[in-house]
């Protein structure tokens, strides 16, 4: 199974994905764990040129093929080979993130980055994600160090973020969940849980 979390910066994501997974290894699973853009070599050079290297300019294009080949060689070097072991793979962003930030936050055409991102994924895609979904002020309220690139980008950037999770998990209610993020952390982590229960004993 390959889950991943996505959501805007502040949801939350860090902890219940830790938590997601050590309930997932106290089920007996192999588990591997990645973040998109990260978890190669390449990726954490991208990562740092797209989140921390400001003083470099970014046009969104640019920016959404950076993310491209950093989730490219995440699919290769990691994904597809943790997943043809059997192992059970939990994500931090996939290309969900590239839709929503690039596309509907962005401005980019939202097909055109859908149509590069299935030649970056090589069929490899979320059996299910995860949208954990907060306001964006009480977001941007969580968001207490300092902001990289993509978190500074203002209160309305943020809110149009995530109005484009919740309009990509309408049109995929199967491979899509949307986890009300603004409850306390175990409320949070026990809906997880159970939606993942359900996909599991679909998959099996």
């Amino acid at each position: 199974m390959f889950f991943s979390f996505d959501g805007v910066d502040g949801a939350g994501k860090s902890t219940q994905i830790n938590r997601f997974t050590k309930w997932l290894q106290e089920q007996g699973r192999e588990v591997v764990t990645c973040r998109d853009p990260g978890s190669t070599a390449l990726g954490e050079a991208v990562r740092n040129i797209l989140l921390h290297r400001t003083e470099i300019p970014l046009h969104r294009r640019s920016e959404m093929l950076l993310y491209m080949a950093a989730r490219a060689q995440l699919v290769e070097e990691v994904i597809r080979p943790a997943l043809a072991a059997g192992h059970t793979v939990v994500s931090d962003r996939f290309l969900l993130a590239n839709i929503v930030y690039q596309g509907y936050a962005g401005g980019l055409d939202i097909e055109e980055v859908r149509r590069v991102g299935a030649v970056t994924v090589g069929g490899i895609m979320p059996d299910l994600t995860f949208v954990l979904d907060i306001n964006a002020e009480a977001a941007a309220a969580r968001l207490t160090r300092s902001l990289d690139r993509m978190e500074a980008q203002g209160i309305e950037y943020l809110r149009r973020v995530r109005q484009g999770f919740l309009e990509e998990a309408k049109l995929r209610p199967e491979t899509m969940v949307v986890i009300d993020a603004a409850r306390p952390v175990e409320a949070v982590q026990a809906e997880i849980q159970a939606a993942a229960e359900r996909a599991l004993s679909r998959k099996s």
